[in-house]
């Protein structure tokens, strides 16, 4: 069995989590997040405690089992605390600056290249060379943080490029050069 799955969702107080048939809804001190989840998982909403159940021991259950956990543990938490991801310019003249609510970047091609964000994500550059994705929604901040890495992905041999901090570029040697 799952261990994920079977292991119980703790609701911190200020926060109120709603079943509706198979969309669940928890709202938050951050704002609130709603999502459909698989018809077949079993949500059991106790006083401060939330439980998932499969139906059944099939492969598509068990599958669905802790991810279905993992969402909704990750709503609570988003509700809660919010989720940053940081993100790195590394290369000559490559900078980052925010107007408004965008980001414009400058990362080597002939034009600055301007990221939108999407609803409930902002965007903090405490430095030219820094990015800060943040949200309640981890998998939308996760994915604007990869759409802003995909603007200019670390190249391996000098590292140049745009990464997540802490992330480690593997490096290639290069051309040896011909011996004489």
């Amino acid at each position: 069995m799952s261990r994920i799955g079977r292991k119980p969702i703790q609701v911190p107080s200020g926060v109120n989590v709603s079943l509706d048939n198979s969309v669940i809804t928890v709202k938050g001190p951050k704002g609130t997040l709603t999502r459909t989840l698989h018809k077949d998982m079993k949500v059991a909403i106790a006083e401060n405690e939330i439980t998932i159940e499969r139906p059944s021991d099939n492969k598509a259950h068990r599958s669905l089992h802790g991810t279905t956990r993992s969402v909704v543990a990750n709503m609570i938490g988003g509700v809660t605390e919010g989720y940053a991801k940081s993100l790195e310019l590394v290369g000559v003249g490559y900078r980052a600056n925010k107007t408004g609510e965008k980001v414009v970047l400058n990362v080597g091609y002939s034009h600055p290249v301007e990221i939108v964000p999407e609803g409930g994500i902002e965007f903090e550059v405490p430095s030219n060379t820094k990015i800060i994705v943040k949200g309640i929604d981890k998998e939308r901040v996760g994915a604007t943080a990869a759409k802003i890495r995909a603007v200019r992905e670390p190249e391996p041999y000098k590292g140049k490029g745009i990464k997540y901090e802490g992330e480690r570029i593997l490096r290639k040697e290069g051309k040896a050069g011909k011996k004489k």
